[in-house]
């Protein structure tokens, strides 16, 4: 049994969801979420101000998308009254980062400049040597940050790289002098 799927998931006012076709759809004041779910696992019932779900059957692919399903549904309402955010930092000499028109410009001790595009739905804000990521989609948003961190992962011994805010790194001793 889901301890996540069991709790009925709570829609706030202003904020509508629908399931048509297989696909559902979140819309508040911040954004449109759109994701597509699997009805043949999983009954969706929309009464009211909450969202109930079950399995549709007890197999083993039921039961896993059943909690699965409600924490998407709980993150695209989130999503869409009141965002999310991600902030990464940049530790190392020299290494910054920058943001030019709809791409973001990293630094980060190579001999060329790592260009990624910051995809649609997403906010960058580049403040000295931190990233602040926003978006409506948690999915997205998450992908997009793994996909900066991967540049220039944190290394074990100085700790330079790009790192999540907060995350901690273990430092090896490195080399011992005889």
């Amino acid at each position: 049994m889901s301890r996540l799927g069991k709790i009925p998931v709570v829609i706030p006012a202003g904020v509508e969801v629908t399931l048509t076709d297989g696909v559902l759809k979140t819309k508040g004041p911040k954004a449109t979420l759109e994701r597509a779910v699997r009805e043949a696992n999983v009954s969706f019932v929309i009464e009211g101000n909450e969202i109930t779900l079950a399995p549709v059957n007890q197999t083993k692919e039921s039961r896993a998308l059943w909690g699965t399903y409600a924490a998407h549904a709980r993150n695209m309402i989130t999503g869409v009254t009141e965002g999310f955010t991600r902030v990464l930092e940049i530790e190392g000499v020299g290494y910054r980062a920058t943001i030019e028109g709809n791409t973001i410009v990293l630094n980060v001790g190579f001999s060329h400049q790592v260009k990624l595009e910051i995809p649609a739905g997403i906010t960058a804000e580049v403040v000295k040597s931190t990233i602040t990521l926003a978006g409506s989609d948690k999915d997205a948003l998450g992908q997009f940050a793994a996909n900066l961190r991967k540049v220039k992962p944190p290394e074990p011994y100085k700790g330079k790289g790009i790192r999540y805010q907060g995350e901690h790194i273990i430092r090896k001793q490195g080399k011992k002098a005889v």
